[in-house]
Formats: structure tokens, C-alpha cells, sequence
């Protein structure tokens, strides 16, 4: 049944997909096939048997085992409402936040804490000292701080090794549901092969300057 498994899951992550899509995952961060001992996706996702979840397609890895309530990023500047942590950034701390392992997957219980990685890996259940996440950034809300870029009307131009992949605005090809999320400017899947699995440059504070106006 495990040799199918890993055919099933071979084949998924192989065939099929476009290389710009997920060529470069390989090697990248989220490489965590040596954790398995098994495909590439397999840490994730799985062919079956994965969690229903709207954030993320066959999803295979442990949720996140903090019962708490997340430190959110506060300031006397901030127009936006924060909630608690939501969909596909939940998905990211269930390693990320250092309270599961990276290795469990597939009903399996791991040992490797994301610390194990170093480089700042771990986000912890404190964010707040990180970009405030799972919040609407609407038209409204940009009207509303002044320093943002209407994300209905702005161009995130996404681009990689001086290729224009996406040129659709913000909302269509940053957001989610119109929320800001973690995946909002870190590809998961390394498709642009930037460093830190940004989703575009922050050269000159690019990736900054999409969405804010100063």
C-alpha cells in the first residue's frame, strides 16, 4: 500500500504540473522530502485521505496543537482589523508556530521541531512583531489608512528571472478572499525561485512598495 502511495503521490508531483507552477520546490525551504523519506508533496498533501480543507487541497500535515490565543501585531497606526490567525496562514503555523513537528504527516506523530531548522524558522505564537496577518485590505481600508494602494485597482506585477508571470492586481493575485495571509507574499511552492519563497523581489523594498504607499 505504501509503495502505491508513493507512486500515486510521484506521479501527482511530477505529471501533469506546469514547471513554472511548482518547478522549483525542489531544494527550496520547503523541500521536506528527507523528512519522510518520501515524494516532495507528501508532508502536505496527500493523494487520499487528506483533511477538507478550502485553504489548501488534500491536506496532509498535523494542524497546529496551540490551544492559545496569538499575540497579534498591534500599533496606534494600524487601521486594519486583526483576527486570530486563518485559513492558509493556519496551515503555515502548523509548522511555523513550534508547536507541532515538521515531520508529522500522514496520521504519524514527528519529533523535528522547525527550530531544528535555525534561520529564523520558527514564528512562535507571538506575532507580534510580524506583518499583521487575516485581515481584509480592501479598497475601504486602503481610503481609510491613506498609505496603502487601493487593491482593486493596483498591479502586483509578479515577476521572476525577468519573466512577467501574473499582472493582475493585488486582490486578484495576492489575497485571499480579500484577506492578507502569509502566502499573500511567500509562495509556498517556490515558483518564482526568490529567496525566502517570496512571491516577487523585495530589491528596493518591491514586494513592500505593492501594497504600501510609503
Amino acid at each position: 500500500m505504501k509503495k502505491l502511495l508513493t507512486i500515486g503521490m510521484v506521479l501527482i508531483c511530477s505529471a501533469g504540473i506546469s514547471s513554472i507552477a511548482y518547478g522549483s520546490i525542489e531544494g527550496s525551504a520547503h523541500d521536506l522530502s528527507a523528512e519522510g523519506g518520501g515524494p516532495i508533496c507528501l508532508p502536505c498533501h496527500a493523494p487520499h485521505g487528506g483533511v477538507t480543507d478550502p485553504s489548501a487541497p488534500l491536506w496532509n500535515h498535523a494542524l497546529s496543537s496551540f490551544s492559545g490565543t496569538y499575540t497579534l501585531y498591534d500599533s496606534t497606526t494600524l487601521d486594519a482589523s486583526l483576527s486570530q490567525p486563518l485559513g492558509v496562514s493556519k496551515l503555515c503555523l502548523s509548522c511555523h508556530d513550534g508547536t507541532t513537528a515538521v515531520d508529522s504527516f500522514s496520521g504519524d506523530t514527528g519529533n523535528t521541531m522547525i527550530d531544528t531548522y535555525g534561520d529564523g524558522m520558527e514564528i512562535g505564537t507571538d506575532l507580534s512583531d510580524d506583518h499583521p496577518i487575516s485581515f481584509d485590505y480592501t479598497t475601504l481600508l486602503a481610503t481609510t489608512d491613506g498609505g496603502l494602494h487601493d487593491p482593486s485597482t493596483t498591479t502586483a506585477l509578479i515577476v521572476a528571472s525577468g519573466d512577467t508571470y501574473t499582472a493582475g492586481t493585488i486582490t486578484d493575485d495576492m489575497l485571499f478572499g480579500n484577506s492578507m495571509e502569509c502566502a499573500s507574499c511567500h509562495d509556498v511552492h517556490n515558483k518564482y525561485g526568490i529567496g525566502k519563497l517570496l512571491v516577487k523581489s523585495n530589491a528596493n523594498s518591491a514586494l513592500c512598495l505593492t501594497c504600501h504607499d510609503k
